[in-house]
């Protein structure tokens, strides 16, 4: 039964016999059923194949792989017996993962467990990309080594940090092993260098709109927030430059690459004034790369902000650019003593990330680039279809499209941003509105729509939006509430 969401609705995918021979071109021999089972289960694992998809009949399969019929039936046997798959008589063998899909819902992010009837584009993070159930797989062969010690890393497993520091390099910032802390996830990493580096009442400049779990941790470490306003189409130097004299802030909070929420990219020449003015005004730049590795068309990225300003603290995230339930970070320090500092803070809050995550993404950055290209191919598609529904359905709305990142900041012609995000949840679809994102409140021009889900489920979700959109026009900011829902991304 296709699924209803709004006015539009979602049917069940399937996939042609062709397509899915070409994606397990390869697979094991011996046995043969064996080694098509294994890569259907990866394929499913990795989201290549959609869950709840239609598997091709065995005979279709058969033939296009030239295998026997019999190979395909105990490779869907096998699957099924497994979880990865379910028999409908009459209807076909359908992809699935083991146990009820709600299993899979945090309950926190969608309260009341609510799958299946919402669209969710509160949390700008997409599926895991091809590769990682893989990685995943090569880590547990390595973790016996492991075993034998107590398992805490605070500063990241050597070989972990060696990776990190050689993707530095190739980006071409000299970067030390020693200089890379690994931290369970960017916000993990974030609250460290806050509670490390800021002090009660210091000044600590930050963008507005701007991510907010980032910006509560220098709150939450008692920072005064000065804010800098930075506008759809960039960041305004001279207030920056005029701010900095006067309020002569320890600490910068930056989002150069794909800025979250309006995937702005600081050019190089930008990133060379700012960091003169910060390093004028003795100021230390903490700068997030989370979104740095999706640039999706265009120019090569500039150079690593770091790169202008040695005395930068960088923060990056394995989430965006690979997958976000791999809860891995790090942070690029500029010299030992920094190191120190952030070593004193890190263990009153955790004593190191997760063994088996650093060996997966350790495997993973082995060699990252066929997982960030099909990842990166992926978001094209997704980024088309959203800047198409939103054209078409919204034409109200104005908004720039970023040529990377995961996320269209869209204006609104009146300030309802709010009242439009609580109106389409009520309809099934969870956006976040601009005042989530603003420091110092205000933005409710804006909403966030990022294009990290599929492109049936994005156009269905613009297709709410435009009817929560004519609803609460005649309402003028009236009929709506707060959101208190959490963004995680």
């Amino acid at each position: 039964m296709p699924q209803s969401i709004g006015t539009a609705s979602i049917g069940p995918a399937s996939i042609s016999a062709a397509r899915l021979a070409g994606l397990v071109e390869g697979f094991g021999r011996s046995p043969a059923y064996a080694g098509l089972a294994e890569s259907l289960t990866l394929l499913i694992g990795d989201g290549r194949i959609a869950l709840a998809a239609r598997l091709p009949s065995e005979r279709d399969l058969s033939v296009a792989l030239r295998v026997s019929r019999t190979t395909v039936t105990r490779a869907y046997a096998t699957l099924v017996e497994a979880g990865y798959a379910e028999a409908r008589q009459g209807a076909g063998t359908f992809t699935r993962v083991p146990g009820d899909r709600r299993r899979a819902l945090d309950r926190a992010l969608m309260p009341g467990g609510r799958d299946g009837d919402v669209i969710d584009l509160n949390c700008a993070a997409a599926s895991a990309p091809p590769g990682v159930a893989a990685a995943y797989a090569e880590a547990v062969a390595d973790l016996p080594a492991y075993l034998g010690g107590h398992g805490y890393f605070p500063a990241g497993l050597p070989r972990l940090q060696e990776a990190i520091a050689q993707a530095y390099d190739a980006r071409g910032l000299p970067t030390r092993p020693e200089q890379v802390m690994v931290t369970a996830g960017a916000l993990s990493a974030s609250a460290i260098v806050a509670q490390a580096l800021t002090r009660r009442g210091a000044r600590v400049l930050v963008e507005t709109p701007t991510y907010p779990n980032g910006v509560d941790a220098l709150r939450i470490a008692g920072a005064r927030l000065v804010g800098l306003p930075v506008a759809p189409d960039g960041w305004d130097l001279d207030g920056l430059e005029a701010t900095l004299r006067q309020a002569r802030p320890t600490l910068a909070s930056l989002i150069p690459d794909f800025q979250n929420p309006t995937g702005l990219v600081m050019q190089a020449d930008e990133r060379e004034r700012v960091a003169a003015a910060l390093r004028r005004s003795g100021t230390v730049p903490i700068v997030d790369e989370a979104h740095q590795a999706l640039m999706l068309d265009g120019d090569p990225m500039p150079p690593p902000f770091a790169a202008f300003a040695p005395e930068t603290i960088t923060i990056g995230s394995a989430s965006k650019s690979f997958w976000g339930g791999l809860r891995i970070g790090w942070i690029r320090v500029p010299d030992s003593a920094t190191m120190r500092a952030l070593t004193h803070a890190r263990v009153r809050l955790d004593l190191g990330a997760p063994v088996l995550e650093q060996l997966a993404f350790a495997r993973l950055l082995d060699d990252p680039w066929p997982v960030v290209e099909a990842h990166r191919a992926r978001l094209r598609e997704q980024r088309a279809a959203l800047v198409a529904a939103v054209s078409e359905q919204l034409p109200e709305w104005t908004f720039r499209v970023p040529r990377g990142g995961l996320c269209l900041w869209c204006r609104l012609p009146e300030p309802l941003g709010t009242d439009v995000a609580v109106e389409a949840e009520r309809r099934g679809a969870i956006v976040a509105p601009g005042p989530v994102f603003a420091p110092e409140g205000g933005l409710d021009h804006f909403v966030r729509i990022p294009w990290s889900r599929p492109a049936e489920e994005l156009e269905a979700a613009v297709g709410v939006l435009a009817e929560s959109w004519r609803a609460v026009q005649g309402r003028r900011g009236g009929g709506g509430r707060p959101t208190d829902r959490m963004i995680v991304a």
